[in-house]
């Protein structure tokens, strides 16, 4: 996202367009210039993971438009457990029938957020240095059962539909092995799996809600695969042929042909298919997709996590989960300062850094520690205590939350930091997710989520459930902020009652507007020196910003 869309309202089409025109800019890697990754407007056919992660834009680029695939609303209810398991739609058919093409035209026929096209191509297995050398003379049969590592894509497939991010291996078809660098992949409404032994497993089978066979004439597939090893891979024309006779051909009457009859719909002619939503009687994809369509739309209209946080936990107490940093004189004079309206920006900032480092501070006595024993220069034992943990990672809730990663750099030495874009929809009210940047493997880690305010806890909400998505442990998860409502507090409790709770202060009202009462007003927009309009929500302004 560019700093334009993320500190104003622009219509969704707009903030795409701004962001694919803004992300070559020059500007450095921590700018928020820079969170939306230049586009690459040639879509090659053999890199077809599509993914929301660090490496690739939130864009899919198609021949007629561009589908903004970030924007993720919750995908899960007030309980914060998902609401329901992404559709799968297993896409199979020889090689080069037009999977990719069909996968292609059905993205821009549902026109709904967060589809991931996943490809078979991706999960061929390591490939030993005898095999290597058959596959280097065009002796090894890739298109077998047994040249695919179905454990790993069965469980890959599993994670994804529970709404789990995974990691996609690379496969290389120059030297036939896996990249060192894997994909992330994380959030789908829709799973789109393609692939030539797509219907070959079993277990795979039963991960399938709607099975699609593309059926193309044996001649029309070789001329395109000639085509695509040729130029692609560099192969030679030999190679190639002998390779089509050898193993291809004979791997597509044996194992690929016979499961056309497990499709639920067969697709003629691949590239040349055509369908349409809007007319669902025209042919049995499109009214498959149609139906699929309107199952993502009202269910999303269903799921109102922000209306549910508003009306419920009232008049319940505080639970025990909250910590709030003790009202000292100084914490409560840090307070006033903050909270006055006429308190200048340089004031602000001063003493809002200053409780940031004292809050950060309490946060970490919470951390597990063990007793050990060091040897002072004076030659003596002392019984001290050292943190009893993997590490510990910050994740700020962008923007307001970014102004705290300094108090916490300042105190744990080498701290890896991560981000996460929330912003409200103006349309449903509803908070989104458009951009998340993670250190790898926070599965042992202890996890300092930091965000300014939190009125209802519906961004907070979508924050836990994204970290929890990417195997964060739930009990090592810490929600830091200065000022919390007692709503907020509450939402975050009961949808997660293992996530520790650390503020400076608890409000006790958000009003109709989702203000927090007495509160502090817009704290990014104080800290940044931005305006705001008079009429937004604390919480609505701090994920827009």
């Amino acid at each position: 996202m560019s700093d334009g869309s993320m500190e104003t309202r622009v219509p969704e089409q707009e903030s795409i367009d701004k962001a694919a025109t803004r992300s070559d800019s020059g500007s450095s890697e921590e700018s928020l210039d820079r969170l939306l990754p230049p586009v690459n407007t040639t879509l090659s056919p053999r890199k077809r993971t599509t993914s929301q992660c660090k490496s690739e834009p939130p864009l899919l680029r198609t021949s007629k438009r561009t589908i903004y695939t970030a924007g993720r609303p919750p995908w899960y209810n007030e309980q914060g457990t998902q609401s329901k398991e992404a559709f799968v739609i297993g896409l199979c058919g020889g090689s080069a029938c037009g999977k990719t093409t069909v996968a292609r035209k059905i993205i821009e026929a549902l026109d709904v957020p967060w589809v991931v096209l996943l490809s078979m191509d991706s999960f061929y297995k390591v490939l030993s240095p005898e095999q290597q050398q058959l596959a280097a003379s065009n002796d090894y049969n890739f298109d077998h059962v047994d040249a695919f590592d179905f454990v790993l894509l069965v469980h890959t497939l599993k994670k994804l539909k529970q709404g789990k991010s995974v990691k996609i291996p690379v496969y290389d078809f120059t030297t036939h092995g896996r990249q060192k660098e894997w994909k992330i992949v994380y959030g789908a409404s829709v799973i789109i799996f393609e692939g030539i032994m797509s219907f070959a497993d079993k277990e795979l089978l039963k991960l399938l809600d709607m099975k699609i066979f593309v059926d193309t004439d044996s001649d029309i597939r070789l001329v395109r695969r000639l085509q695509r090893d040729i130029t692609e891979r560099g192969r030679e024309i030999e190679g190639v042929i002998k390779q089509y006779n050898k193993f291809v051909k004979p791997a597509f009457e044996q194992y690929i042909e016979p499961t056309m009859r497990l499709a639920d719909i067969v697709v003629p002619r691949g590239n040349e298919c055509s369908f349409s939503i809007s007319l669902p009687c025209e042919c049995a994809i499109g009214n498959a997709l149609h139906g699929l369509r309107s199952q993502c739309n009202l269910a999303q209209r269903e799921l109102s996590v922000r209306a549910a946080l508003a009306s419920a936990h009232q008049f319940q107490p505080l639970p025990e989960t909250l910590s709030v940093l003790k009202s000292t004189p100084q914490v409560k004079g840090m307070h006033t300062i903050i909270r006055n309206k006429e308190t200048s920006r340089d004031e602000f900032i001063f003493y809002s850094k200053r409780l940031m480092r004292l809050l950060i501070e309490h946060a970490l006595s919470f951390l597990p520690s063990q007793p050990i024993t060091v040897q002072t220069p004076q030659d003596q034992d002392y019984d001290g205590r050292t943190f009893h943990g993997k590490r510990i990672t910050g994740v700020s809730i962008l923007r307001a939350g970014e102004t705290m990663e300094p108090a916490l750099r300042a105190v744990c030495k080498d701290v890896r930091i991560g981000k996460i874009l929330i912003q409200t929809n103006q349309d449903t009210g509803e908070p989104e997710l458009h951009y998340l940047r993670l250190p790898k493997d926070i599965t042992e880690d202890h996890v300092i989520l930091m965000d300014c305010t939190v009125s209802t806890g519906a961004a907070a909400m979508m924050a836990v459930r994204v970290l929890l998505d990417h195997d964060a442990q739930e009990d090592k998860i810490f929600l830091v902020s200065l000022l919390m409502a007692e709503m907020g507090v509450h939402s975050v409790a009961y949808a997660f009652p293992q996530v520790k709770i650390i503020t400076t202060a608890v409000d006790k009202k958000v009003n109709d507007l989702f203000h927090i009462i007495p509160g502090i007003g817009n704290f990014g927009d104080r800290y940044f020196g931005t305006d705001a309009p008079p009429d937004w929500s604390d919480e609505e302004l701090e994920e827009a910003n």
